[in-house]
């Protein structure tokens, strides 16, 4: 925010924002206006609701997002509906953690989470991750060593982005699944308790190749452990802030007392907004608009990168098939962070980015502090084209420098 203030014409690749053109402005009109012509279920939507949330979104989510999922056994007893998924994640972190358990994340993964954890006195461990994912063959060793070490009694959780994550824009492929879930189920039958924290904020926001299954339906013993979590903050609205959770039914009652002491639930009347958008059909009609945008967006990216930076040695890129991230890495040598000079250089071509650093849990793999989290949700085609070619100007200038 400083440095926007600072340089008035940057051009931010920074925020993950949605698209502000393609808010349903027509769809929640109607569904306001509904609203407000039916007394009855005005006043219900104006009241307190239950810390679980609205029955009817429950039902209508699970029919809309699960009920073509193999082996369907999702339930309105195991939803949660939230103020965003953001805030499942901070309530399942308050009720199954204690200061020094332990979360196994990907390196990169959602810098918000790991500072929601670092709040709460939680160890984060990153293991290696490429354009399929996390790997797996790393998880098992970072779960070895802390087994060897004795403190497989505080690992809780594994946590990833399971489809086109933030930062990296990957997703985890159907190998990779199946082995992690296998993964979970060897740890908890030798040393106890861990979920499979698998966050879907992106699973809709595909533009190419199929949509793989859901963690949660790819075997029989995972809704004993995996916590799956959906949200319509990137696919309808951010403001409205609704989120969904579905967890182990031992998990419940925990949760739903934190739940409790907190807010009583998400506000009720953005619970009715969505669920009318899902009823009407008018969350569905306003999907394609979405993808296409964001589709569009997303291939002016990567072909102003070719453009600007195929050449520069050192310099490469993920090609993510959905969700709103590029993950951009840079020489060995060369610092994003903002210490760095490369940010320096950056803003004053006019051009603001992530830098990777946040992404990075404190321990495990090696922060990469010539990473770069590009977005492509806010800005138009042509903005991001010239912000791209800004930033290619900074980096050419810096390999310059450190040529001579």
């Amino acid at each position: 925010m400083a440095q926007a203030l600072r340089f008035p014409n940057l051009i931010s690749l920074a925020a993950g924002f949605v698209d502000n053109a393609t808010l349903p402005c027509e769809a929640v009109s109607r569904s306001l206006n509904d609203l407000a012509c039916d007394s009855n279920r005005l006043r219900k939507s104006l009241q307190y609701g239950t810390a679980a949330g609205l029955d009817e979104l429950r039902q209508a989510i699970i029919d809309w997002s699960y009920a073509e999922m193999p082996g369907h056994t999702v339930t309105r007893d195991r939803m949660l509906l939230a103020s965003g998924s953001n805030q499942l994640l901070h309530l399942l972190a308050e009720t199954i953690l204690d200061p020094g358990d332990i979360v196994i994340v990907a390196a990169p993964t959602y810098f918000v989470y790991l500072g929601t954890l670092r709040s709460m006195g939680a160890r984060t461990i990153s293991v290696r991750s490429d354009q399929d994912g996390m790997c797996v063959r790393s998880l098992r060793d970072q779960l070895e060593q802390l087994a060897e070490a004795g403190q497989a009694n505080r690992v809780k959780a594994i946590y990833c982005i399971t489809d086109f994550d933030n930062p990296r824009g990957s997703t985890l492929s159907l190998e990779r699944r199946r082995e992690m879930l296998q993964v979970v189920e060897d740890w908890r039958k030798e040393h106890g308790p861990m979920l499979l924290i698998s966050d879907n904020a992106y699973q809709h926001l595909r533009y190419n190749g199929e949509a793989l299954p859901p963690m949660i339906s790819l075997s029989d013993a995972a809704p004993d452990f995996v916590v799956d979590l959906g949200t319509f903050s990137k696919v309808f609205s951010p403001g409205i802030r609704v989120g969904w959770g579905i967890f182990p039914r031992e998990l419940i009652e925990a949760l739903l007392d934190v739940r409790s002491n907190i807010d009583f639930g998400a506000p009720h009347i953005n619970q009715s907004l969505i669920h009318s958008a899902l009823t009407s059909g008018d969350l569905m009609q306003h999907l394609p608009t979405i993808r296409k945008g964001y589709q569009i967006k997303r291939d002016a990216m990567l072909e102003a990168l070719n453009e600007h930076m195929a050449d520069v040695p050192g310099v490469h890129w993920d090609k993510p098939a959905g969700g709103m991230y590029v993950w951009l890495r840079l020489p060995e040598h060369m610092d994003a962070s903002e210490q760095g000079e490369l940010w320096r250089l950056a803003t004053e071509h006019g051009v603001l980015y992530v830098p990777g650093h946040h992404c990075f849990a404190a321990e495990g793999q090696a922060v990469e502090c010539n990473t770069i989290r590009l977005s492509f949700g806010v800005q138009t085609p042509e903005s991001i084209r010239a912000g791209i070619e800004r930033l290619a100007h900074a980096v050419k200038e810096l390999s310059a420098i450190a040529v001579e």
